[in-house]
């Protein structure tokens, strides 16, 4: 038998609470978890400190937007939010024909995307390949990004600002790409390296 009236309306309002305590749970666990104060989550989510505040003391009803954002900054799903209970392990299995792959101008230089896409606004890697004689032209990044690339195969140089380094298996290079640079293979044998771009990493001078 179902319920009417005003007991409908107190077996909502009771779910409707249960489900919010259970949000403010699961955002302060998660907030806490990653070392994260206030302030630091406002400024990942977008939302407004004393918003998420009063989301954990449950004094109020988020929208389903502000939901979304604070699920997006603490890399949970909106379900395992609105449940309360903490995830299982996570592992994503990106399989070869679902990695994007981008090519140089000259067609010698394959750059594989094996990064996360939630971190591209501040930190890219990549699976960088060159065939000999190929070179990969870079447009300047963000102020202070820095990029570093280790060589696993073969023999690359790379061109910044105007100074040039090489680097072989085993090494790496760390450096500026806040402005125009290029990677070559200037050997006769095929390369293989892993970059790392870190946006934002440092204000240089």
């Amino acid at each position: 038998m179902g319920v009417e009236g005003k007991d409908r309306a107190k077996v909502l309002e009771a779910g409707a609470a249960s489900l919010s305590n259970q949000l403010g749970q699961a955002v302060l666990r998660l907030r806490k978890g990653y070392g994260l104060s206030l302030a630091d989550l406002s400024q990942q989510s977008g939302v407004a400190k004393s918003i998420i505040s009063q989301i954990e003391r449950n004094e109020t009803n988020p929208t389903l937007t502000t939901i979304w954002r604070l699920a997006h900054a603490l890399d949970a799903s909106i379900e395992s939010m609105l449940q309360g209970a903490e995830e299982g392990p996570f592992i994503e299995h990106l399989r070869r024909g679902t990695t994007p792959i981008f090519v140089s101008d000259d067609g010698l230089c394959r750059l594989a995307v094996i990064g996360w896409l939630k971190t591209v606004d501040w930190l890219q890697w990549y699976d960088f390949q060159a065939d000999p004689g190929g070179v990969l032209e870079s447009t300047a990044h963000l102020r202070g990004s820095v990029e570093c690339l280790s060589a696993v195969e073969g023999e690359l140089e790379v061109e910044v600002g105007g100074s040039s380094a090489k680097v072989c298996a085993g090494e790496t290079l760390r450096y500026r790409c806040d402005m125009p640079h290029r990677i070559k293979n200037r050997s006769e044998k095929p390369a293989h390296a892993t970059m790392v771009c870190i946006l934002k990493a440092a204000m240089m001078d």
